[in-house]
């Protein structure tokens, strides 16, 4: 489905299901949307380590760096973990985000999976047969919440205190150059409430 959301501002749903609601629960969707600051995280099936080596780790941030440079996705800070990563940044065009996200996947899945005792069929795809979630971040509280959340990883998982130490946390721009951008793009879908953040 296409909408349009002011002068420039197109964007379209997809969703693996017709169905709007399961079992009295809104299916998920990926939204691509124009212009837009994305929160984007995933998660290796089963919760599999997959990234506990160096090796692994640096096959991620070569692709993410490849990929993101490709699609014009610029990452205000990501974070990679053993097995999930987050993300936070502008993308420009909505429509890139699903190509984007694919080549990420999967070439990280099969050069990681490469480097593995034994090959993961399913690398990614965990419960609901998503591979990713994607948010549209609305405004600029949900922005720093965000960015936090990404940034502070490495203490949540108790792997240092210090995101500073942690060579896995990379900020690609600072959250106040980040969220003043994105004002003077209008870049926050604050038309469309969300209740988590409401």
């Amino acid at each position: 489905m296409l909408l349009k959301m002011g002068a420039f501002r197109n964007f379209r749903k997809s969703s693996s299901s017709k169905v709007e609601y399961f079992d009295g629960r809104h299916r998920y969707e990926h939204w691509y949307c124009d212009n837009q600051v994305y929160f984007i995280t995933a998660r290796c099936r089963e919760r599999y380590p997959a990234f506990a080596s160096e090796e692994a780790k640096s096959v991620f941030w070569d692709r993410f760096t490849h990929y993101t440079t490709k699609y014009h996705f610029t990452p205000f800070v990501t974070s990679l973990l053993d097995n999930h990563y987050h993300t936070i940044g502008y993308l420009r065009t909505g429509a890139e985000l699903g190509p984007m996200m694919q080549k990420i996947h999967g070439s990280v899945a099969k050069l990681v999976n490469d480097l593995l005792p034994e090959r993961r069929a399913s690398f990614w795809v965990d419960a609901g047969h998503q591979d990713y979630f994607d948010g549209c971040i609305r405004n600029e509280l949900q922005c720093r919440r965000a960015f936090r959340y990404t940034l502070t990883q490495c203490k949540r998982h108790r792997i240092c205190a210090d995101p500073k130490n942690y060579a896995h946390t990379r900020v690609g721009v600072d959250i106040d150059r980040a969220v003043r951008r994105a004002l003077q793009l209008q870049a926050f879908m604050e038309k469309i409430p969300y209740k988590r953040y409401e």
